[in-house]
Order: C-alpha cells, then sequence, then structure tokens
C-alpha cells in the first residue's frame, strides 16, 4: 500500500516468540528483535556498541505458527515488515502511543549459523501474507525429499539423469 513505513530490521530475539490465538481463534506470534548498531572507534581500536532498539513484532495466522515452532531466544533474524503506530490508555489513564513491527518475511540469518529449511504442509486456508484472500485455498505444492529439486517435477535433479538433456545444458 502507498504511504506505508516498511524497514528491514536485524538483529536478535529477547525472547521465544509468544503465540496465542484470539476469541475467534486465529494465532499471533509477538516477540521483540533486539538491534544494536556497532561502530569501530580507531583511537581505541576496538568495536563500540550504540543504543539498542527494541522493536516489539507480531506476525498472524500459519504464519505466527511456523514462527513460534522455528524461531527461539537469542537468534539472529531479519525481519522486513511494516510499522504501525498504535494508541491506547495505560491503567492509570495516561495516553500512549506504540511502533510496532507488522511482519511481512522473516528468517534467521546466516551470517553466523547455518539453518535447515522444511516446507511446511499447507492447510488450505487463508494463510498468513495475504497473498491468497478471501478465503481461496492456497495451490497445492509437490513437495521433493530434496531441497534443490523444482517442485512438481518428477525428477529429484535434473543432473541426474543422464542422457536427459543431452550434452547441452537446459538453460
Amino acid at each position: 500500500m502507498a504511504g506505508e513505513t516498511v524497514i528491514t530490521v536485524v538483529g536478535n530475539l529477547t525472547a521465544d516468540p509468544e503465540l496465542r490465538y484470539t476469541q475467534n481463534g486465529l494465532p499471533v506470534a509477538n516477540f521483540t528483535i533486539a538491534s544494536t548498531p556497532r561502530t569501530f572507534d580507531r583511537q581505541a581500536n576496538e568495536w563500540k556498541d550504540g543504543e539498542a532498539l527494541f522493536l516489539r513484532a507480531s506476525v498472524w495466522r500459519e504464519f505466527a505458527e511456523h514462527v513460534a515452532g522455528s524461531l527461539t531466544k537469542g537468534m539472529r533474524v531479519i525481519a522486513q515488515g511494516r510499522l504501525r503506530q498504535r494508541s491506547y490508555q495505560d491503567r492509570d489513564g495516561n495516553n500512549r502511543v506504540s511502533i510496532e513491527l507488522e511482519v511481512d518475511e522473516i528468517g534467521p540469518s546466516l551470517r553466523y549459523a547455518t539453518a535447515q529449511v522444511t516446507r511446511a504442509a499447507s492447510t488450505g486456508g487463508a494463510g498468513g501474507g495475504g497473498s491468497f484472500g478471501g478465503g481461496q485455498s492456497r495451490p497445492q505444492q509437490q513437495v521433493s525429499e530434496e531441497p534443490w529439486s523444482t517442485p512438481g517435477s518428477s525428477s529429484a535433479d535434473a543432473w541426474s539423469t543422464p542422457g536427459s538433456f543431452g550434452d547441452d545444458t537446459p538453460f
């Protein structure tokens, strides 16, 4: 949408994502990402940490269940989403404003770690990203045991079948 503030945040989860369900049974996961800038001080010849940003974030629907089942406290993540401002009154009646990240995409950072990705089984619902809105079901994809294969292909690897493409590469 036009006029929305989209940002990408790289940081560490301060706790495990908290998975809850609304009264209508809609899953939502809330978590905090801590992002601390780091600069090199040439005079002291050392790295210095700046002021940490603690950003509350949320994900909805099937996406929330994926996040809660995959990410844990301390993991370095890359999250992209839209900033949302929310006004409310605290217990003392004071007006407060909160800025939160409504996450569109999130995953582990592979700078200092490795990850094993597993495709989640589709539930056929509307999903988390809004791409399949209005109650449409997601298209079913055939999942191969090999992560590098093309979805829906009968062969796990185009290179494993001798003579299938002749001497020329298929691209």
